[in-house]
C-alpha cells in the first residue's frame, strides 16, 4: 500500500530473506503500551507465557477456564497479534484451552532469529510449538494470512493437527486489485473521526474500526515494525486435496480476498471440507454469536467423530 504508507509515514518491510525488526526502542515501547490496553479486551483471568523453538521465542496468551480437550490455536492475520481475537476466545473456551499465538514476524512481543516466511520454514516453527502445547492434536483457528498458515500446516505437517477451521483465509486465490483497494480504503478510514468512522465500518463490515484499543495498536504496529514480508503462495489443487484434516471455511459475501463460488470451487478440492458463506467482508463478520456458535459446532463434531473412531477401533480389535 504505498500511498497509505506515504500518509501515514509508516515503516518499511523487513529486507527479503531478513526476520522483522522493530524501528527504535522508543517504537517498541509505544506499542507494547497499546498491546497491554487491547489484551484487557481478552476475557479473564487470561495468561501469556512464551515458549522457546530453534528460530523463534514466541509468545501466546491463553485461555482455559476448564482443564481437559485438545487446544484451539489461534492464528491471527498478517499484521496483526492475538489480540483481534477478543470477541470469539470465550466461546471457542467451550471445546479446549484457547491458545491465541503472537505470531513472529509481525508486530508483537515474539522473538524471530530466522526468516519464516518460506511455507516450510513455518511448517517446522508451528509444528514444533504445537508439540510443546500439548500431546493432543490441535484444532487450528486461522483468519486471512492465518488461514494460510493451517492449510500450509495440514499439508506439510499435518500429525498434530486435529482440524483447520479457516475465517476468509489467504492461498486460496490471487489477490487482485479489489484487495489492495479495500486496504487502503479500510486503512485510511480508521483515521477518521468517529462519527463518520461508524459509517464507514458499517460500509465496510469491519466492526474492529469501533474498538480505538485495536486501532491504536494497529497503527503503532504498522509504523513502528518492519514486518517479514510474507510468502504465502496460491494453494495447489493438488496441496488442497492433500489436506486430509477436517477443515471449515467461512468466507465474507462481500470480501475482497475472493468471491464465494471461488472459495466454493477452491475449498471444495479439500476431501472433508465444509463452506460456508456468510454476511461480511475480509476480516470483518457480522453475526459474531452464530459465527462462534458454528466453529464450536464443528470442532465437537470433530472430537465426537474421533471418540466414536476410538470405540469402534477398540471393538473390533
Amino acid at each position: 500500500m504505498p500511498g497509505l504508507k506515504h500518509i501515514t509515514g509508516a515503516a518499511d518491510k523487513a529486507p527479503d530473506g531478513e526476520p522483522g525488526s522493530w524501528v527504535s526502542d522508543a517504537a517498541r515501547e509505544k506499542f507494547m503500551a497499546a498491546y497491554e490496553r487491547a489484551f484487557a479486551l481478552w476475557p479473564q483471568p487470561s495468561e501469556e507465557f512464551d515458549i522457546e523453538t530453534a528460530t523463534t521465542t514466541t509468545h501466546l496468551h491463553a485461555y482455559r477456564p476448564r482443564s481437559g480437550g485438545a487446544p484451539v490455536v489461534l492464528l491471527h492475520g498478517a499484521g496483526y497479534n492475538a489480540s483481534s481475537w477478543h470477541p470469539h476466545v470465550a466461546a471457542l473456551a467451550e471445546v479446549g484451552p484457547v491458545l491465541g499465538i503472537d505470531m513472529p514476524g509481525d508486530a508483537n512481543p515474539s522473538v524471530q532469529r530466522a526468516p519464516l516466511a518460506p511455507p516450510a520454514s513455518r511448517a517446522a516453527w508451528l509444528d514444533e510449538l504445537l508439540a510443546q502445547l500439548s500431546d493432543r492434536p490441535a484444532h487450528l483457528v486461522g483468519q486471512s494470512y492465518g488461514g494460510w498458515v493451517a492449510m500450509n500446516q495440514a499439508v506439510r505437517a499435518p500429525a498434530r493437527v486435529a482440524s483447520i477451521t479457516l475465517l476468509d483465509p489467504a492461498g486460496l486465490t490471487r489477490l487482485d486489485a479489489r484487495f489492495y483497494w479495500w486496504m487502503t480504503v479500510s486503512g485510511l478510514a480508521s483515521l477518521t473521526p468517529m462519527p463518520l468512522r461508524r459509517r464507514l465500518a458499517r460500509w465496510l463490515d469491519l466492526p474492529m474500526m469501533l474498538e480505538p484499543e485495536l486501532i491504536a495498536l494497529m497503527w503503532a504496529g504498522i509504523r513502528g515494525y518492519r514486518a517479514e514480508p510474507k510468502k504465502l503462495g496460491i494453494l495447489t489443487d493438488d496441496e488442497l486435496r492433500a489436506i486430509t484434516v477436517p477443515a471449515l471455511v467461512i468466507t465474507g459475501a462481500r470480501s475482497a480476498l475472493t468471491t464465494p463460488k471461488e472459495a466454493r470451487d477452491r475449498a471444495g478440492l479439500m476431501p472433508h471440507a465444509e463452506v460456508a458463506v456468510v454476511p461480511g467482508s475480509h476480516g470483518g463478520f457480522d453475526r459474531i454469536g452464530e459465527l462462534n456458535d458454528r466453529i464450536v459446532a464443528f470442532i465437537k463434531a470433530q472430537v465426537v467423530d474421533k471418540q466414536a473412531a476410538q470405540r469402534h477401533n477398540r471393538r473390533w480389535r
